[in-house]
């Protein structure tokens, strides 16, 4: 997952591999963001972050953005990882986080204080306030990417590896 975030004139992007559904009504989620990271101050200062669902067709963008600092850009020309990478975004509907385009669903979230499990497990949980999807590939509640396969999420596996959802069934 990418996850994109804002705090006044600052933004930031990161890639988070560790993420996953909590709960339905009201819909929450929970992702891993290391003390250490620019992404993690800027949630922390605003409240509220993206998750935005990249496809295999932005795989190597992914990686781009997953080993590279946005702290280490302040003051530089590109002084964030949108303008570094040439990454275009487009607005949410309810927080102030770009949303990445290209992607094919995008989470809008408001952080859920939870101090203890943020400072000892780098874990947040979040109530998803707006949710997005990609018509090509969603719709009716079900994914379908037949036909689209430059459009199949993506799954990191580990060191720029990564696996593309595959072949759906029903049992």
């Amino acid at each position: 997952m990418l996850v994109t975030t804002a705090n006044g004139d600052q933004t930031n992007v990161m890639a988070a591999a560790w993420n996953m559904p909590l709960d339905f009504e009201p819909p929450k989620i929970a992702i891993v963001i290391d003390r250490k990271t620019y992404t993690r101050e800027l949630i922390e200062a605003s409240g509220s972050f993206a998750i935005n669902v990249p496809c295999r067709a932005q795989a190597e963008m992914v990686v781009r953005v997953g080993a590279s600092s946005g702290r280490e850009l302040l003051g530089k020309e590109a002084d964030n990882k949108f303008t570094a990478f040439d990454l275009p975004t487009f607005a949410a509907s309810k927080i102030a986080a770009p949303l990445v385009t290209g992607c094919v669903a995008w989470l809008e979230c408001k952080l859920i204080a939870e101090p203890h499990i943020q400072d000892t497990y780098d874990l947040f949980l979040a109530e998803v306030v707006a949710a997005h999807a990609d018509e090509r590939v969603f719709s009716d509640g079900h994914w379908h990417f037949e036909g689209h396969d430059e459009l199949r999420t993506i799954h990191h596996v580990a060191g720029g590896n990564f696996m593309a959802i595959g072949e759906a069934f029903k049992a």
